[in-house]
């Protein structure tokens, strides 16, 4: 491998990039310079080609005009009706030929019969040029001006056919030709600065160079045979020629003829002499430039590297210092250049480096303690499912414990014995009460706003916290203002913020006191419901006032709190369009002021009260109706059977769907109860099978669940129009829901 100094290995590319990129532009430069060339040679010829043209159908017109007349005039006009050889004709045509831009004249009665001729040169065949402008007589004998470029042998012409009328009939045809030689082709040249040649038959016939100049001659020959075929009448591509040591760019272009002669042409030469010397001296100063800027650069670079070298050493020790784990080790800074920034950089970078390992060692302690509390927070998040599913259990056992209750109640029994079934079924409806709560609150509920009643939901929250509260001997006193406006809410997460202030109040007083007060009310306050929760516990400072809502900040010791508590409070009130406010004084209590804006026009949905007293029961109300009930708790099916048979009704209970469907394929019912839960078929698949079998039947199920009616099952209620009661339920709504659906599904 090859070995060198840092010098070296700096220099060597740089010079090396450098020469490649004069390289690289020289080429550039002579890329360009010769597409300008090309570019402003075509410009300049095509405008040359354009005026050429211009000046030939000039030349035309003016041949025109000039013996338009000339038949209408009373000699010319008597000439021309004698109708067959007139010496006098001749001479007078012969006198044309001495008038400039007139080389030929010959008048014709028809395309093959010339009466008179007369030309200028005598070698020029009359039947010759007859022959070659027998188009343009043709076209004149029907009455039409016409004019075309012809050759003839070497000689090229333009040609003018004008007819002779008589009493609105064409006699004759008269036709005047003009010679396009070399002082046509000097007077281009004169008005384009261009050279040009014409030729005719295979040669070149006039040019603006010596005819004997045989190498000019040869080029434009050459230069006329890369012309494309027929109907291509100009080269728009210019192409280089060299001509006794001059240079030019040339085209080739071809007469317009009637004749669709195809050696009938020119050749239009540019000249780029001065601009190629003024090229190649460009390009040799450019070359001498770029030489003196690589060896400048080099020696430059040479010099930088060199004052460069010091300070990178400098700062290579530097950093294998700090590899070392050396942070203190200081670059010295000796200039404000690149290098000095670099060094004040390195210094920089060594200090942040201190600063963020110090960070990083509190960011780790952080992190450890955030870990704690998010563990924390998925133990209370795992704690409120399990008791929702232990809420979800206790339905069944209360279900059977008020409905039992609510039977003995009816029944004849001591007076005693009553009072204590009285308490019984108190206790299995506060119990129902606290189980709906639990219920409500634990389970995850996708946000859903609907009018709602704040009394119903601070009621329902004192539920839940009824036990702590209690056993923390802490009182909590209402102020709840009747028929309060409905505030459009999502009741859970409402609920959510006022346990959270509830059980943070509670807590405050239980590690401050024995014994304490809550008092909360709920007022009309403007256009909003204003909810105040205020203790009587040690209150919070000021400064943690400030930092209250605050993610993560708690009082509280590791592992009693996460401190999201709060600050989930005020982003969910912040979301409602309301408002959180925190008051307290040390030793004077805090007190939280929670506003709600009212919803408009909105009402709070009403519930069927479910603790209705009994009805009375009449043993003929089912007589002759059978009803099936299909759960898999033996507690219910017994409950729900000794009901239904106490009214009359004949009844039969099993406890999973397989059976359920035996059942009904064997015997006639006049109504199915059906749990929505169950082991193996569930109430829905049930529902379904039935409907696809008896359809009638299907519109007579009453569905019973344990469980909290969720959006799908809703929907699924709604869509079929089905009754469905909730564990625990009354002997009233079991009556009430059989009558109806043997009322609205009879046939």
């Amino acid at each position: 491998m090859f070995k060198a100094n840092f010098r070296t290995k700096v220099l060597l590319p740089v010079i090396v990039v450098m020469a490649l990129l004069v390289t690289f532009t020289f080429l550039v430069v002579n890329q360009r310079i010769t597409s300008q060339f090309i570019v402003e040679a075509q410009k300049n010829l095509q405008t040359a080609n354009t005026d050429f043209r211009n000046s030939q159908k000039i030349n035309q017109n003016q041949l025109q005009l000039r013996f338009r007349n000339l038949p209408n005039e009373p000699l010319y006009r008597s000439l021309f009706l004698v109708g067959h050889d007139s010496p006098t004709l001749e001479r007078t045509f012969r006198d044309f030929t001495n008038e400039p831009g007139v080389d030929v004249v010959f008048y014709a009665t028809s395309s093959t019969n010339i009466i008179a001729t007369a030309q200028r040169d005598p070698t020029i065949s009359a039947a010759a040029f007859q022959t070659t402008a027998g188009q343009t007589v043709a076209k004149a004998l029907q009455g039409e001006e016409s004019a075309d470029t012809i050759g003839v042998g070497a000689h090229i012409y333009d040609i003018v056919s004008i007819p002779v009328i008589v009493d609105n009939g064409v006699i004759g045809v008269l036709t005047i030709g003009s010679e396009i030689g070399k002082a046509d082709a000097e007077t281009f040249r004169q008005l384009s600065y261009a050279e040009i040649a014409f030729l005719a038959d295979g040669k070149v016939v006039a040019s603006t160079f010596s005819v004997t100049n045989a190498n000019a001659n040869m080029q434009c020959l050459s230069l006329f045979q890369t012309l494309p075929g027929e109907n291509q009448y100009f080269s728009a591509d210019p192409k280089p020629v060299s001509i006794d040591g001059s240079h030019y760019f040339g085209v080739a272009g071809r007469f317009e003829s009637s004749t669709d002669n195809q050696s009938l042409g020119y050749v239009l030469l540019s000249p780029y002499e001065d601009s190629l010397r003024a090229s190649h001296e460009t390009q040799q100063a450019l070359l001498l430039a770029s030489l003196c800027a690589i060896l400048f650069g080099a020696a430059v670079v040479w010099f930088i590297v060199n004052r460069v070298t010091q300070p990178l050493r400098e700062l290579r020790d530097s950093a294998e210092a700090v590899g070392r784990g050396d942070f203190s080790h200081q670059v010295p800074v000796r200039s404000r250049d690149e290098i000095g920034e670099l060094a004040g950089a390195f210094n920089q970078m060594t200090k942040n480096v201190r600063q963020s390992r110090a960070q990083l060692e509190q960011t780790v302690t952080t992190l450890k303690s955030t870990q704690e509390q998010l563990i924390q927070s998925e133990k209370l998040s795992a704690v409120g499912e399990f008791v929702a599913g232990v809420a979800h259990e206790l339905n069944n056992p209360l279900a059977a414990v008020m409905g039992f209750s609510e039977m003995l109640r009816e029944a004849d029994v001591d007076a005693k014995y009553r009072r204590q079934l009285d308490l019984i079924f108190k206790a299995a409806q506060r119990c129902q009460k606290i189980v709906q709560s639990l219920l409500s609150f634990a389970r995850r509920h996708q946000s859903e706003r609907k009018p709602v009643s704040a009394n119903e939901l601070i009621e329902a929250v004192l539920e839940i916290v009824a036990y702590p509260l209690r056993t923390s001997n802490v009182e909590v006193i209402t102020h709840l203002q009747p028929g309060l406006p409905a505030v459009l809410a999502d009741g859970h997460q409402i609920q959510q913020v006022l346990l959270n202030i509830i059980n943070n109040a509670r807590q405050a007083i239980e590690g401050h006191q024995r014994g304490g007060q809550i008092k909360i009310t709920a007022e009309v306050a403007g256009h909003n419901i204003r909810i105040t929760i205020q203790d009587n516990g040690p209150g919070i400072s000021e400064e943690n006032l400030r930092r209250i809502f605050d993610p993560f900040f708690t009082t509280k010791e590791v592992g009693k709190g996460t401190g999201l508590g709060l600050s989930l409070c005020y982003g969910i009130i912040k979301e409602h369009g309301g408002s959180i406010t925190p008051m307290s004084k040390p030793g004077e209590g805090a007190t939280f002021v929670i506003e709600l804006p009212i919803a408009q026009d909105a009402k709070i949905p009403e519930e069927n009260s479910k603790l209705s007293a009994p009805a009375k029961t009449d043993p003929r109300e089912g007589a002759g109706l059978k009803v099936l009930v299909v759960d898999d708790e033996e507690p219910i099916l017994q409950m729900v059977y000794q009901i239904l048979t106490s009214s009359g009704y004949h009844v039969h209970t099993v406890a999973n769907g397989e059976t359920a469907l035996q059942e009904l394929g064997k015997n006639y019912y006049d109504a199915i109860f059906c749990d929505w839960k169950m082991p193996g078929l569930n109430g829905r698949e049930v529902y379904e099978r039935v409907r696809g079998t008896n359809p009638e039947l299907c519109r007579r199920i009453i569905f019973i669940t344990g469980d909290v009616i969720n959006e799908s099952m809703r929907e699924f209620l709604e869509k079929e129009k089905r009754q469905c009661l909730a564990k625990p339920f009354t002997l009233t709504e079991v009556r009430t829901a059989v009558k109806t659906a043997l009322a609205t599904g009879s046939p």
